[in-house]
């Protein structure tokens, strides 16, 4: 592990040296992605203007699980986004390039992904994160304290496991890219909304299968000081750590299956 993490920063330093590089081409894309993702919270605002209050939560209580939620989904996608390109790899047969090359497979496809024009995405989120708990009257503790960063970590962690868990799919369904996206990139913008806004089964789903719930939901729930309108136990909103360790073990378990399993196409 120690040696497999040495070489993913060895080579994100390289691509952020890389990018060093063009500077006018970094700072104008750095500012390009920042202003694009933040009109994800421009129309959570502009749809509280007609609607007071969705699913109950104020504009600033929306403003929590959104900032919980972006940061968690953009750093992981900062960390390891490009992993789902590895059906197109797949799908060329360059992956066996991969195979060849010393060091593990995931790190290697995963490491491009650390383009420091990305850095504006997570930032953004946290300074809306940062506002929104400054102006939704957080009673804070010392629980809430180690809750907060607690939680961006293991929301992380989580929305890795499902970018790997997706990336170990498209070696089955080399086509299936968009497919993973919906779960990827949608599983963040779910959680950016109310748990109790969808329907029973999109529920259960994306807290029991796809555990995005407690990359925000349940945890804003502790950090607003809120009951749980959906009646679920109490100590959900502290088992993101579980929800972390599990996601994981079963992201890592796929992968290696699906690398075991991967025949060369021959070219």
């Amino acid at each position: 592990m120690a040696e497999a993490l040495r070489l993913y920063l060895v080579l994100a330093r390289a691509e952020y040296r890389s990018a060093a590089q063009h500077r006018a081409s970094f700072a104008l894309l750095a500012l390009t992605s920042t202003l694009l993702v933040a009109l994800d919270f421009v129309v959570i605002a502009f749809l509280l203007q007609r609607i007071p209050r969705l699913g109950g939560f104020s504009l600033a209580e929306l403003g929590v699980l959104y900032g919980l939620a972006s940061t968690a989904e953009r750093l992981a996608d900062l960390m390891v986004g490009d992993i789902e390109k590895v059906g197109v790899q797949v799908k060329a047969g360059t992956f066996d390039l991969v195979l060849l090359r010393p060091g593990p497979a995931l790190v290697q496809v995963a490491a491009p992904s650390c383009r420091p024009q990305m850095l504006g995405r997570p930032l953004q989120a946290l300074v809306i994160l940062g506002i929104s708990l400054s102006q939704a009257g957080v009673p804070w503790s010392w629980d809430r304290v180690a809750l907060l960063p607690a939680t961006v970590a293991c929301g992380t962690l989580i929305m890795v496991a499902v970018w790997v868990a997706g990336a170990a799919f498209t070696f089955v369904a080399v086509d299936a890219r968009e497919s993973m996206n919906a779960f990827t990139y949608g599983g963040g913008v779910l959680a950016q909304y109310p748990l109790s806004i969808y329907a029973s089964w999109f529920r259960h789903l994306f807290t029991f299968v796809l555990p995005v719930a407690f990359v925000s939901w349940f945890p804003a729930l502790h950090l607003l000081g809120r009951p749980d309108p959906l009646g679920l136990p109490e100590w959900f909103r502290f088992a993101a750590p579980v929800a972390a360790d599990a996601s994981t073990t079963v992201a890592a378990v796929a992968w290696r299956a699906a690398v075991r399993r991967y025949r060369s196409t021959g070219s």
